[in-house]
């Protein structure tokens, strides 16, 4: 946070513009989410001219393991934001979350289930069940590699979701996969959502755990689907109507 404004690659938004973002995002009683990550999300400009599809590719935390259900997801919590903030604008964001897959598994299902979509944008989730699994990081280097390549070539834009900070996945050593993502991300030039990192600046960082001591519960996927937003809307062009006013 910068005094009263949040501060992103495309300039400073003032948080009242990111009110309705709040109000739909935080469920009653939850603890405050933690800020949002400072600097660039999303590395590229949203296509005005279409509807904006987000596809969320991912394993169980996609999926929304932890969560009280369908509505709970971050995904579902993201397209509810992003309708609110963009009025007029066809908004689907796709869960492609399949509990207990590594990203050989998500690599397989680029082609039927992302690709053909034409997303505007894919959040990207992996490097959990690789942790889980005692699975070799250059082995997941070497797949999101070939992922994020074929992703490119369709010209869609990315953005690498790490790994939720959370007692199972510490012991795991999902640290290990998170910095995998960050190198890719710098060497794609792709975004990068250091969940982990995130996660850590909150109040009570494990109020946003499920009780599974792995996944988020209602209130971490809530946190998580508005940091988001609030990454995706200054990449939307035209800037959503909330933005463009408040710069008047």
């Amino acid at each position: 946070m910068v005094g009263k404004m949040m501060l992103t690659r495309h300039g400073r938004i003032p948080l009242a513009a990111l009110g309705l973002l709040t109000a739909l995002a935080a469920p009653a009683g939850a603890s405050p989410c933690p800020a949002g990550p400072a600097g660039a999300v999303v590395e590229a400009r949203l296509n005005a001219g279409r509807p904006l599809t987000i596809v969320a590719l991912g394993s169980s935390s996609t999926e929304g393991a932890g969560a009280s259900g369908p509505h709970a997801t971050y995904p579902a919590r993201l397209e509810a934001l992003l309708r609110g903030a963009l009025p007029g604008r066809t908004v689907r964001v796709i869960n492609a979350g399949r509990s207990g897959q590594t990203s050989d598994e998500m690599l397989a299902r680029i082609e039927n289930q992302v690709l053909v979509r034409r997303p505007s944008l894919v959040i990207w989730q992996a490097g959990g069940n690789e942790a889980l699994k005692g699975r070799s990081p250059e082995e997941f280097e070497r797949v999101m590699r070939e992922g994020l390549r074929r992703l490119a070539m369709a010209g869609i834009p990315v953005v690498l979701l790490d790994n939720q900070r959370s007692p199972r996945m510490v012991a795991a050593g999902g640290e290990r996969f998170d910095a995998v993502m960050a190198a890719l991300a710098e060497a794609r030039g792709v975004g990068l959502f250091r969940r982990g990192a995130w996660q850590a600046s909150a109040p009570d960082p494990q109020a946003l755990v499920a009780g599974d001591g792995l996944h988020m519960n209602d209130a971490g996927y809530a946190c998580l689907a508005q940091a988001l937003a609030e990454a995706i809307l200054p990449a939307v062009e035209p800037p959503a109507p909330a933005f463009a006013a408040a710069r008047r």
